[in-house]
């Protein structure tokens, strides 16, 4: 990821912040924010109008989803999730907000590069999708579906995941058709192929 981005970090626990803080830093970002709240990370972010969330899920007062949630109905800001916990519940309720990415703890710092690259391109995908459906929640709902295109496509022709996206959205613009009408022809198309269980 060779872009410099302006991030938010939340964590209740101040070496977590710091930990984070020195990280991104490291790998080229800057942190525009260290929130030890919910509440609080949701004032910052409307001021500050990050690039990309990285927050804990448990914090006093607002759990980090329910922030994200809250922020997202003002700016729909890409979200990275960190827990302790790998609670099914929680994961539920992430995937209807901003989340792009989920980090178990401990976090290394390895780990957050490749997190942050993956959260900034499915934003990307998703923005793109947004300009077609009616709002953040129906764009998710068409990611699934596009993830599915994507899939079929790089398993035919052996590209990599953003040229297979890239073939996606050429294809859309030559019928004059939405990219989620493309992949459902394509997921459609490789039902044929697909023996029936």
């Amino acid at each position: 990821m060779n872009a410099s981005l302006r991030i938010a970090i939340a964590d209740d626990e101040p070496r977590m912040r710091e930990y984070l803080w020195s990280c991104l830093n490291r790998l080229g970002h800057q942190v525009v924010c260290g929130a030890k709240t919910g509440r609080e990370l949701i004032e910052q972010c409307l001021k500050q109008r990050p690039d990309l969330i990285i927050a804990d899920i448990k914090m006093p007062d607002m759990d980090g989803i329910a922030a994200i949630g809250e922020i997202a109905r003002h700016q729909v800001i890409p979200a990275i999730l960190m827990t302790g916990f790998d609670d099914a519940e929680y994961i539920e309720r992430a995937t209807r907000q901003p989340v792009l990415a989920y980090l178990v703890k401990p976090v290394k710092e390895q780990a957050l590069a490749p997190a942050i690259a993956i959260a900034v391109e499915r934003f990307r995908e998703i923005q793109a999708l947004r300009k077609e459906a009616a709002d953040w929640k129906q764009a998710l709902e068409d990611r699934k579906l596009i993830e599915r295109a994507k899939g079929i496509i790089m398993k035919r022709s052996g590209l990599d995941e953003p040229e297979a996206f890239r073939r996606l959205q050429a294809l859309a613009s030559r019928k004059s058709r939405k990219l989620v009408d493309i992949a459902a022809a394509i997921a459609t198309a490789e039902e044929v192929y697909t023996p029936e269980a």
